[in-house]
C-alpha cells in the first residue's frame, strides 16, 4: 500500500500538490491546537453552537468532495495510462495502414526474443531453459543496429482478438464475449494488473486445450462458473465457432468483463479450418492484432522503433510502433471532448460552489455573532486573533469533511463495488487511489480557506461602538 502511495506522489503532480496542502493544515491545525488550546476548543464550541447549520455545511462539502473523488478517479486514472513513463516502457507494435491491425503469425516470431512452436509454445532446450529464436530481428547477435537493445523472455506478448456470441445469429450484451488469445507465460509481468494472477491458473490455460479465464461481470452475465463448459460463435472469424471450458475467474477490476484463451488453440483452430476445407481461412495471414514489447527507457524505445519501420522484413505489411501511452490515447480519442469538459468545466464549477456554500454558512455566523466579536474585542482578543478564529472554524469543518468524503469513497467503491462502475473504452471500473484522502483532505480545506477569507476580514474589522450602539 505504501509503495503504491509513494509511487503515485511521484508521478502524479495533482497528487502532490493535494499532498503538500493536507500535511501543511495537518500541521498548522496540530500545532495551534498545541499552542492555543483555548482558542482550538473556542472553535469546536462555536461550531457546536448551531449544530444544524454545521452539519448541513459539513454534509454539501462532503457530498461535493464525494462527487470530485469520482469525476477525478476517472480521469487520473487515464491521464496516468496515457501518460509515457521514464522507464519499463512498453512499446506496441501494429499494423501501419489498418484498424484493425491485422499481422502474419510470422510476425510473432521475429519479434520474439525466444522461438516459438507451431502451436504457439515456447520452444525449450533439453534441460528446460527458453530456446534461444534465432530470427529475432532486435537481437544485437542477428542485427548490429541493435546493438544496446536487451529484450528479454518476459519482455514480449502477442494479442490476437477474438469475439463472438453464446447465442447462435444473436448478438446482444449478455452474449457477446470478447477474447485475448495469448501465449499463457506471457500473462504474468506484461499484462496490466494481472502480477496477481495465481499460477496454477497459468499452468491449468497451458495443459487445458479448451481452457478459458473469465472476468468477473462476463461470468455472470452468461450465467456460468468455474467448470463449466460454453460455446462461442465468432463474429469476426466466420465459421471458427470454438467451445470453452472455464477453468479460472480474472482479478476483479480491469478485466471484468473480458476473456483470455490460450494461443494454441486459436491457432490449431485455423490450421484445422485448412485441413477441413483445403484453403486457408481469409483470416489465416491476419490474426495477429497486437505485439508487445518492454523496453528500457523513451531512448531504446526510439531506436526500436527506427529498426523496425524500416526492416526489409517488415515490409508486407509495414508496421506502426509506439508507445503504450500513445496507442491508449488513440483508443480515447473518441472521449477527449468529454474528459476535457469534465476536467476543465464541471470540476471547477463544482469546487466554486464549494467555496460558495461554505462562505455563505461562515457568512452567516459571523451576522449573527457580531456583538460576541465586539465583546472578544473588548476583552483583549486582537483583531487578527479573531480572524483566526473564523478561518480556524471554516478549514476544520472542511478538512473534516473532505477526509471522511474521500475515505468513504475508497471504501465504499473499493471494497463494496469492486471500483466506479463507468465503461470508457476497454476500461470497465476505476479503483479509488489510497492518494484520494489527500485529495479530499487538500479540496476541503482550500475551499474552505477561500470560501471563509471574506466572512474572516469582515469579523477582523467589527468596530465595537457601532455595534454597542446599536445594541443600546
Amino acid at each position: 500500500m505504501f509503495d503504491t502511495i509513494l509511487r503515485e506522489l511521484q508521478n502524479n503532480f495533482i497528487t502532490q500538490v493535494a499532498f503538500v496542502i493536507s500535511l501543511a493544515v495537518l500541521g498548522i491545525g496540530i500545532t495551534y491546537a498545541a499552542l492555543k488550546p483555548r482558542m482550538f476548543l473556542l472553535m469546536v464550541k462555536n461550531l457546536r453552537r448551531n449544530l444544524v447549520r454545521t452539519t448541513l455545511t459539513f454534509l454539501a462539502t462532503a457530498v461535493l468532495v464525494f462527487m470530485i473523488v469520482m469525476i477525478w478517479t476517472v480521469i487520473n486514472f487515464i491521464e496516468d495510462t496515457t501518460r509515457d513513463k521514464a522507464a519499463d516502457f512498453k512499446v506496441i507494435i501494429t499494423e501501419r495502414w489498418t484498424i484493425p491491425s491485422q499481422m502474419p503469425p510470422s510476425y510473432a516470431n521475429l519479434f520474439s526474443p525466444v522461438a516459438i512452436n507451431p502451436d504457439g509454445t515456447y520452444r525449450t532446450n533439453p534441460d528446460g531453459t527458453l530456446q534461444k529464436n534465432p530470427s529475432f530481428i532486435l537481437d544485437p547477435e542477428n542485427n548490429p543496429d541493435a546493438k544496446g537493445i536487451d529484450i528479454g523472455p518476459k519482455d514480449f506478448m502477442l494479442w490476437c482478438f477474438y469475439g463472438g456470441s453464446t447465442e447462435k445469429g444473436k448478438f446482444s450484451r449478455e452474449s457477446i464475449v470478447f477474447f485475448f488469445a495469448m501465449i499463457p507465460d506471457q500473462i504474468k509481468g506484461m499484462m496490466a494488473e494481472l502480477d496477481t494472477l495465481p499460477d496454477e491458473l497459468i499452468e491449468k490455460l497451458k495443459t487445458t486445450p479448451d481452457g478459458c479465464l473469465l472476468g468477473k461481470e462476463k461470468l455472470e452475465s452468461l450465467n456460468l462458473k468455474v467448470g463449466d463448459s460454453f460455446r462461442v460463435y465468432s463474429l469476426n472469424y466466420k465459421d471458427i465457432d470454438l467451445s470453452f471450458t472455464v477453468i479460472g475467474q480474472l482479478p476483479d477490476g480491469r478485466y471484468n468483463t473480458s476473456a483470455i484463451m490460450n494461443y494454441s488453440y486459436f491457432n490449431n483452430a485455423l490450421d484445422q479450418y485448412y485441413q477441413a476445407n483445403k484453403r486457408y481461412h481469409p483470416m489465416h495471414d491476419k490474426r495477429i492484432n497486437l505485439i508487445w514489447l518492454r523496453v528500457r527507457d523513451k531512448d531504446t524505445f526510439a531506436k526500436v522503433g527506427q529498426i523496425l519501420e524500416n526492416h526489409p522484413q517488415v515490409k508486407t505489411p509495414t508496421v506502426k510502433v509506439e508507445s503504450e501511452s500513445s496507442g491508449i490515447g488513440a483508443f480515447l480519442d473518441a472521449y477527449k471532448d468529454i474528459l476535457n469538459g469534465v476536467k476543465y468545466l464541471l470540476v471547477p464549477a463544482v469546487l466554486i460552489s464549494m467555496a460558495l456554500v461554505i462562505a455563505n454558512a461562515i457568512s452567516i455566523s459571523v451576522r449573527e455573532r457580531r456583538t460576541e466579536m465586539a465583546v472578544l474585542k473588548v476583552l483583549g482578543y486582537r483583531p487578527g486573533q479573531i480572524m483566526s478564529l473564523v478561518l480556524g472554524e471554516s478549514l476544520l469543518v472542511g478538512a473534516v469533511s473532505g477526509f471522511l468524503a474521500s475515505l468513504a469513497a475508497i471504501i465504499i467503491f473499493n471494497v463494496f463495488l469492486g471500483g466506479i462502475q463507468f465503461q470508457i473504452a476497454f476500461f470497465p471500473a476505476f479503483t479509488v487511489p489510497s492518494t484520494a484522502i489527500f485529495w479530499g483532505i487538500a479540496m476541503g480545506s482550500a475551499t474552505a480557506f477561500l470560501g471563509s477569507i471574506v466572512p474572516s476580514l469582515t469579523a477582523r474589522s467589527v468596530k465595537v461602538s457601532e455595534v454597542f450602539s446599536k445594541v443600546a
